[in-house]
């Protein structure tokens, strides 16, 4: 007795056997024998610009480096008050000694308050731009004293 092929399996059996032989038909050389056109790599990506591997590893991860330090006579930044890019105000010291609010754009011993971030305050004077941080507060000893004694 012959067996009929339905025409599902005849479907099912051409796709196996296109999906087993189109891989092996793309990795044939092409039929013109001539290899592929491979566009020159440009001088500023040659091997000679890439840093050598040493630097790589020498450079500070996450942009760890110290900060420069802020002129002298730049702004003291005492704190931070409100809610940045809303209403936040920064409390700075004058060279005179006396405590002021400065507002965004307002500016103080020819300083003038640029921008807020969470941890620091940045002043222009001029083309001179300047990160001024919180202070860092240590634990002193009121700190650590418990009520009552």
């Amino acid at each position: 007795m012959a067996v009929k092929l339905r025409p599902e399996w005849a479907a099912l059996a051409a796709a196996a056997v296109l999906a087993i032989g189109m891989p092996a038909l793309l990795l044939l050389p092409a039929a013109t024998g001539k290899a592929p056109k491979v566009p020159p790599v440009p001088a500023s990506i040659g091997a000679g610009t890439m840093p050598p591997l040493a630097r790589a590893y020498e450079r500070p991860l996450f942009g760890t480096s110290e900060p420069a330090a802020a002129p002298v006579d730049a702004p003291q930044l005492v704190g931070i008050v409100g809610r940045l890019n809303v209403d936040a105000v920064a409390l700075v010291k004058s060279s005179d000694g006396s405590t002021r609010t400065l507002k965004v754009g307002e500016s103080v011993d020819g300083w003038s308050l640029a921008s807020l971030a969470i941890d620091a305050a940045f002043f222009t004077r001029g083309s001179e731009r300047v990160r001024v941080p919180l202070p860092i507060e240590t634990g002193g000893d009121e700190a650590s004293a418990k009520p009552g004694q």
